[in-house]
């Protein structure tokens, strides 16, 4: 599944790059492109169409943030859909909501675990959320809660 898929790995700091690089190639992956910062993040997604992006929080020129809300622009980027994984050292219940919120599809703290990153990758690949409009922002359609989760809540 990991074999064929083209990933862009957006961090600023060299040695997260090379981790992640060899835990993607540990899974199988034959295609893994990097970048730098946010504006080589997005250069790369217009020239090299990659299928996933791991994109760091903290970067230089552009921060992880300001990448994801002009990539989740619908007729303004050419990739608005592209399936983003949020990377961080940030573990705060407010980071992953605003994450979410700006449209990534997943979440990892780093250091992560080449399990974590196959679970994330796993999710995104299998189990495909469409894209749509909540309020002002781009973002992957939120999970359905299982019914009888459903039904407590409601209850």
């Amino acid at each position: 599944m990991i074999q064929g898929l083209n990933i862009l790995i957006v961090d600023g700091n060299s040695y997260m790059r090379k981790i992640t690089r060899t835990m993607l190639m540990n899974l199988g992956a034959k295609s893994v492109i990097e970048a730098t910062d946010g504006i080589s993040a997005l250069e790369m997604i217009r020239t090299n169409d990659p299928d996933v992006m791991l994109l760091d929080w903290d970067m230089p020129v552009l921060s992880g943030m300001e990448v994801m809300r002009i990539v989740r622009s619908p007729g303004v980027f050419p990739r608005p859909n592209l399936p983003i994984i949020m990377l961080t050292s940030h573990a705060r219940r407010s980071t992953v909501m605003e994450a979410m919120h700006a449209g990534a599809h997943e979440f990892l703290v780093k250091p992560t675990s080449t399990k974590a990153l196959y679970d994330r990758l796993t999710s995104i690949v299998m189990n495909p959320r469409p894209m749509v409009h909540l309020g002002d922002a781009y973002v992957p359609q939120p999970r359905k809660l299982p019914t009888a989760l459903e039904a407590e809540l409601v209850d």
